[in-house]
């Protein structure tokens, strides 16, 4: 791809310095020397990134970010401040600037910050085209979400399901593992073939051993038929296992060597069957751990984990609550025959700032139960709360604020403040992991760490 990047600095010789530098490297460039002009070409022309400097005669760099992005809020824009302006750069970023670099300018520095955030404008372009080729295909409506975190996964999955790659899909019980593995079969090329799902954690050893291997008449008390198993059953299609990590020792042995053989040998049988499938596995527990206390084995793990998908729990996805919340509705009063047309204030309220342990499967859960207990056109708290769900469970945060004790900036401060310190703790002050359970760039952390002086 041909990259087109704007340069904006009144200052001459800078200007042309980073613009013969960035044309060096097969990057087209634009060269402004003032906001304004810089406005115009923007206008004219598709680019890609701005680079301008803070201080400039006339509009300057902070307003000239303004004005970009009221025209175009996810066009990049990296600021150029000088050294030792840390607050201007905190100042810019809390405005929406990309990233930032202080004078004098380290050319290579400003590549690899230039590189990243036009990595990042790809995958924006490929997860617009994602939502066009998951609409073309009519699944849109089950997998919902604007969250960035859960589009880049599609973009990975939508991608692997091009292939028989094997999938493991980890995330916490509730969001939505097995509807993904069925994303991934339905936009293959066995998606015309059968998507066969296992719970593994359901089946007891004997149970589970016939049910994915299939046994021979009179294999054992009870069997009075031959029986195909699960294999057999996903022929060129798509086998399922959910939660892998039940699966006992004694099962992953034969399940690793089917996945190296592409056959099978039914439970009382010797005959070997060869099967066609391309499998996908998930689970909630951690199997790096379940392999140091000898409970999985890693030869199989490295079997499944060719492509590894960890789904966020909902309480990540706030952004998808709405849609979510909308879609239940509609779902649930559909199926009842039932109209109800929304929320009251305080049940919607309450919704969204409830923590669900339970992830998609429990708000889809607590959805259902309102809907069959409503009381009038509107759900109300009322028909929330019970026995089942407690609404009024704190959630991430104990802090509490009475307007006239403290100020609404401090007050955020201080929230803030405190989110950053849980967010190190709970990713053991690997900040790139931070800044995802954030829900920011790793550079805005830092920014914020700095403002709050905080260390690790």
């Amino acid at each position: 791809m041909e990259f087109k990047i704007l340069v904006v600095d009144d200052e001459k010789n800078q200007r042309e310095i980073l613009g013969k530098f960035l044309e060096s490297r097969d990057y087209r460039v634009f060269l402004a020397d003032s906001g304004e002009k810089a406005l115009e070409i923007i206008k004219k022309q598709s680019v890609d990134i701005v680079i301008t400097d803070m201080k400039m005669g006339g509009m300057s760099g902070k307003d000239l970010l303004l004005e970009v992005k009221k025209m175009n809020p996810i066009l990049p824009v990296i600021v150029i401040t000088a050294f030792g302006r840390v607050e201007d750069a905190v100042d810019v970023m809390r405005y929406g600037a990309a990233d930032y670099i202080t004078k004098p300018v380290n050319l290579q520095e400003l590549l690899i910050k230039l590189r990243k955030e036009l990595e990042r404008a790809v995958i924006s372009k490929e997860n617009e085209q994602l939502r066009k080729e998951i609409i073309d295909k009519s699944i849109s409506e089950k997998i919902i979400t604007k969250n960035e975190k859960m589009l880049q996964i599609l973009n990975v999955a939508y991608r692997a399901a091009k292939t028989d790659a094997p999938v493991l899909i980890l995330g916490e019980s509730g969001t939505g593992k097995e509807l993904l593995a069925k994303t991934i079969h339905e936009l293959s090329e066995r998606r015309n073939h059968p998507f066969v799902p296992v719970n593994c954690a359901a089946l007891n050893l004997g149970v589970l051993e016939s049910e994915l291997f299939g046994h021979e008449k009179g294999a054992f008390t009870g069997a009075v038929s031959t029986k195909k198993g699960r294999f057999e059953l996903a022929e060129n299609g798509t086998l399922f296992l959910d939660e892998i990590g039940d699966v006992p020792l004694e099962v992953q042995v034969k399940l690793l060597r089917v996945l190296q053989e592409r056959e099978i040998e039914r439970v009382g049988g010797t005959k070997k069957i060869p099967v066609n499938f391309r499998l996908i596995c998930a689970t909630n527990r951690n199997l790096q751990k379940e392999i140091e206390e000898n409970k999985f084995r890693e030869d199989l793990f490295y079997r499944i984990n060719v492509i590894t998908l960890e789904l966020p729990p909902l309480r990540e996805r706030k952004e998808d609550l709405p849609l979510l919340i909308d879609y239940f509705l509609n779902k649930w009063s559909n199926h009842y025959g039932i109209d109800v047309k929304g929320f009251t204030r305080d049940a919607y309220t309450k919704l969204l700032s409830y923590h669900y342990p339970g992830n998609i499967r429990e708000l889809g859960n607590i959805i259902q139960r309102a809907v069959v207990l409503a009381r009038g056109e509107y759900i109300d708290f009322v028909d929330l709360a019970g026995d089942q769900v407690n609404l009024e469970s704190k959630t991430n945060s104990d802090i509490t604020f009475e307007p006239g004790d403290i100020s609404l900036p401090e007050a955020v401060e201080k929230v803030e403040r405190k989110m950053i310190i849980k967010a190190l703790e709970k990713a053991n002050n690997v900040q790139t992991k931070a800044a995802e359970l954030l829900g920011i760039s790793e550079r805005n952390l830092r920014y914020k760490m700095m403002k709050y002086n905080l260390k690790k």
